[in-house]
């Protein structure tokens, strides 16, 4: 079994694995690795642990050293220059009269070259842009046009829940989010209201999908008819989460009245074909009989 650490490039992002090349390393240090773009200064984020061969995906690429007190300070002065990188970029920018706003810029940890990441609603001719920041910076230049979501990760705020965005929080990588999502959940379809910060649907749309998916195969349709303990009804409004159903029920001739039942009480039986094999799940399953054994 390989032993491996597992390194960050910023704070927040992706693991990525290392082979440690026999030296101890522990959460929190400095490590400097080599990269197709050279050497970068990385942060450990898991110390050194034997993992099993499939857990490799692809060569696993050797540490080049330690980070030193020295690769420390030069990291912490290339951290120092992006944002004025990023203001002096703007600046040549707007007097080419280019729209394009600078996102962000990462110097490499060699000093040979600074990549600027920059949105744009339409395709830019930044080749007099590059000779402007070459002459500026006196190494070699890149531009990187990405999406309104990669700078929402870059950049980072507070989402609507009031909670740091997901994407510049903890995820690695973005999913697919789609309107579906949210039907299946119930939520107003307003779209500044399933909207994150990017302007995009929200990632969290895609955490609870299975389970949405899975519940609305078996439970109700609204204003259909069904079939209760207390006689024919209507299905007025489901609750996904709690797994009942209320609905209008004609207790006697010009009467009617609001019922909650549960999935068992109609004789509904509640099947999650993802994982209708997970202990958990049927772990679950059987503490909620127990309650409800308890409760009777």
């Amino acid at each position: 079994m390989p032993t491996i650490i597992g390194v960050k490039f910023k704070q927040k992002g992706k693991t990525y694995f290392f082979d440690p090349n026999g030296t101890q390393f522990a959460v929190g240090d400095g490590a400097v690795v080599e990269t197709s773009r050279g050497l970068e200064y990385t942060f450990v984020t898991v110390a050194n642990t034997d993992v099993a061969d499939a857990d490799i995906k692809g060569e696993l690429k050797t540490v080049a050293r330690k980070a030193t007190d020295n690769d420390t300070e030069t990291y912490a002065s290339l951290c120092e220059r992006r944002l004025p990188a990023i203001r002096q970029a703007q600046q040549f920018a707007d007097k080419r009269g280019l729209d394009m706003k600078i996102v962000d810029a990462e110097f490499a940890f060699e000093g040979s070259k600074v990549v600027f990441f920059f949105t744009s609603d339409s395709r830019i001719d930044f080749r007099d842009l590059v000779k402007d920041l070459a002459l500026h910076y006196h190494m070699r230049i890149e531009l990187r046009q990405i999406g309104i979501r990669d700078e929402c990760k870059l950049k980072g705020g507070l989402g609507p829940c009031g909670r740091v965005c997901c994407c510049n929080g903890f995820l690695a990588d973005f999913a697919r989010v789609s309107i579906k999502m949210a039907k299946h959940q119930g939520l107003s379809l307003n779209p500044t209201k399933i909207s994150g910060l990017c302007g995009r649907l929200m990632c969290c749309l895609k955490y609870e999908d299975d389970y949405y998916a899975d519940t609305l195969k078996f439970m109700p349709k609204l204003n259909s008819a069904i079939s209760t303990p207390n006689g024919s009804g209507t299905v007025v409004s489901v609750d996904m989460l709690r797994q009942t159903v209320v609905c209008r029920v004609e207790t006697a001739p010009d009467n009617t009245e609001l019922k909650e039942y549960t999935l068992a009480e109609l004789g509904i039986e509640a099947v999650y074909p993802s994982c209708s094999s997970c202990k958990n799940c049927a772990d679950v399953q059987a503490d909620n009989s127990d309650d409800t054994a308890d409760g009777e």
